[in-house]
């Protein structure tokens, strides 16, 4: 790698790390307040949805969501955040917004948002599903810890990592 390209990358490192601008530590199930993994890649976004992604909202549509590694996904979190075994009455609602798929002219057919999620450190998979696709939802998982999502739908894929912290009440 030649030096003008070095100094150049710098900058795009550090802005990349500023994107988070309240980062979730996250907890494993074994050790409560201990950091996740580095290997964890949850960045909640606190600004504006992307415009594929804001239709029913209106005014400022700055809310805490997480974007898909492929970008075709964005997971709206209406409790953040998200903890396992919530006790306070309140649910871990996400509404997933899938992007349109481009040079399509009509929807394609609505198949379930069948979620794949798979606890840091561990190769046991749990599975939800979206009945009707991405929308409105409810998900649980049974431990707290830094969870790796496969999201499929419709023939498309992304995937996205969340923290689910210990019930706080």
């Amino acid at each position: 790698m030649s030096v003008p390209r070095r100094v150049v990358l710098v900058p795009v490192l550090l802005l990349a790390g500023c994107t988070a601008p309240d980062p979730v530590p996250a907890t494993t199930p074994a050790a409560a307040g201990a950091s996740a993994p580095a290997a964890c890649a949850e960045r909640v976004a606190t600004g504006r949805l992307p415009d594929w992604a804001d239709a029913g909202f209106t005014g400022d549509t700055r809310v805490r969501h997480f974007l898909g590694a492929r970008g075709d996904m964005v997971a709206i979190l209406f409790a953040y955040p998200l903890e396992h075994a919530r006790g306070d009455g309140t649910n871990n609602k996400i509404l997933w917004v899938a992007r349109p798929e481009p040079g399509r002219s009509e929807p394609a057919r609505r198949t379930p948002l069948v979620i794949t999620a798979t606890l840091d450190g561990t190769g046991t998979p749990v599975v939800r599903e979206v009945e009707g696709g991405p929308g409105p939802s409810i998900v649980d998982l049974p431990a707290a810890g830094c969870w790796r999502l496969r999201l499929d739908w419709s023939g498309r894929t992304d995937t996205m990592d969340l923290v689910y912290r210990p019930a706080s009440g």
